[in-house]
């Protein structure tokens, strides 16, 4: 119940008692909130020295130098993932998942090695027919969070049902925290 408080010379106002504030000031705080969560987890970390950015070179994958150490990027300079739910060489992100975790696609003709890459290059053939590079049996793809060469948000995300993570040259999945270049959202 509102109790109205007039004081001479100024306009009746009407305020909640204590403990019951309107629910616009709430919605408004709680959406501040938020906001400053996501952007706390956004941004960069403290105290890390950025690596260098990697360069686009036109091959579907080479191995780069970064904050986390030397990465597999695409032929546009963009990081590579893996998902932890695929098996195999089986990609299990499809649909939806694939609009934001791009498959990484094989060339027509698979090169016998690439730049710095020691795992095994070759490709699967995906539900929707098409062909997406594979290294050391893993299916490899893009985050579509990364909008340039060297950032790395989406290192250790757990999104879609699982964990993704950067690549290593040798086709492995790189578990160290993202440092440098991670500028974008956190899920």
């Amino acid at each position: 119940m509102a109790t109205a408080v007039h004081l001479k010379g100024s306009p009746m106002r009407t305020h909640a008692p204590a403990g019951r504030r309107p629910r616009r000031r709430i919605l408004a705080l709680s959406v501040a909130a938020a906001a400053l969560t996501v952007a706390g987890c956004s941004s960069e970390s403290s105290g890390a020295a950025p690596g260098p950015i990697p360069t686009a070179n036109g091959d579907a994958v080479s191995a780069q130098a970064t904050s986390l150490g030397s990465i597999l990027v695409d032929g546009r300079g963009r990081t590579v993932y893996e998902f932890a739910n695929d098996t195999g060489s089986t990609s299990t992100c499809t649909g939806s998942c694939a609009s934001v975790w791009l498959p990484v696609p094989a060339p027509a003709t698979l090169p016998a090695s690439e730049p710095g890459v020691t795992g095994t290059l070759a490709s699967t053939t995906r539900s929707d027919g098409t062909r997406q590079l594979t290294v050391a049996g893993h299916p490899v793809y893009t985050f579509t969070g990364d909008s340039a060469a060297g950032q790395t948000t989406g290192q250790n995300v757990v999104l879609n049902g699982g964990l993704w993570t950067v690549v290593s040259p040798a086709g492995a999945p790189v578990r160290t925290a993202a440092t440098s270049g991670n500028s974008g959202p956190s899920y």
